[in-house]
């Protein structure tokens, strides 16, 4: 018996927030759900600044350039936080 798996489409299709999470779906219909502390440009930016994200070609990253940060997909899925993320923060 032969099967073929369809490929995952790990290109991120759009990202939202919520006041502790930044979640990130992928065209294959995955939700990569991150705590917000692991970011903390992201933890400090404003509703507005985290809105204001460009995805760059071919889909693999996410730029936040009022914030100036940079994430890719596969640090996302494996749970990478960002450079400098040293435990939980108060907020």
């Amino acid at each position: 018996m032969r099967t073929s798996a369809k490929a995952a489409d790990q290109r991120i299709e759009r990202i939202t927030f919520d006041d502790r999470t930044m979640s990130v779906a992928l065209r294959d219909g995955r939700v990569i759900r991150l705590p917000l502390e692991w970011y903390p440009r992201l933890l400090d930016a404003t509703p507005v600044q985290r809105r204001n994200y460009r995805i760059e070609t071919p889909g693999d990253c996410v730029h936040w350039p009022d914030v100036d940060e940079d994430l890719h997909v596969d640090g996302m899925l494996k749970g990478v936080p960002a450079p400098g993320y040293r435990g939980r923060r108060r907020r």
